[in-house]
């Protein structure tokens, strides 16, 4: 049996972006694993901290970059709610980051739409893992904001 699995993490995330929905923030999440371990977790601040660049994926990058005391994450993999901007993805790419795994795609302003190519050629790219349950985070959110 393995206990830390692609399902195991994302779900760490989600209570990221659970924190990040009782703070008024669009609920994404983030952790960055390495060893099979969790060495940095974050949720949008941006509201928090008046930053449209304080995105999940930003701040769990910076955080990890500082535990390992390199700026690359190239044995890491950084689990995410949501498919992440061109801004977090081109981010990914600076950092080397070995696997970038997320849960819910973001059809209006993922990366994938615009920069397909973002990445860095090497990281290793999964998809869809509780994606129903990460899209409804989003989708709660937005129906109580209305």
């Amino acid at each position: 049996m393995i206990p830390f699995t692609d399902e195991y993490f994302m779900r760490q995330a989600l209570v990221e972006a659970r924190a990040a929905a009782a703070e008024g923030e669009v609920p994404v999440g983030a952790v960055v694993v390495c060893s099979g371990r969790i060495i940095a977790r974050a949720h949008n601040q941006t509201e928090r901290l008046n930053d449209p660049t304080a995105h999940a994926e930003m701040l769990a990058i910076t955080a990890a970059a500082g535990v390992l005391g390199a700026k690359y994450l190239v044995d890491c993999t950084l689990y995410v709610t949501v498919e992440p901007c061109v801004m977090c993805a081109g981010a990914i790419a600076w950092a080397q980051t070995g696997t970038l795994v997320y849960g819910a795609p973001d059809e209006k302003k993922g990366f994938r739409r615009y920069a397909a190519g973002a990445l860095h050629p090497k990281t290793s790219v999964r998809t869809g893992i509780l994606e129903n349950e990460c899209t409804e985070e989003m989708r709660a959110f937005f129906r109580n904001r209305r």
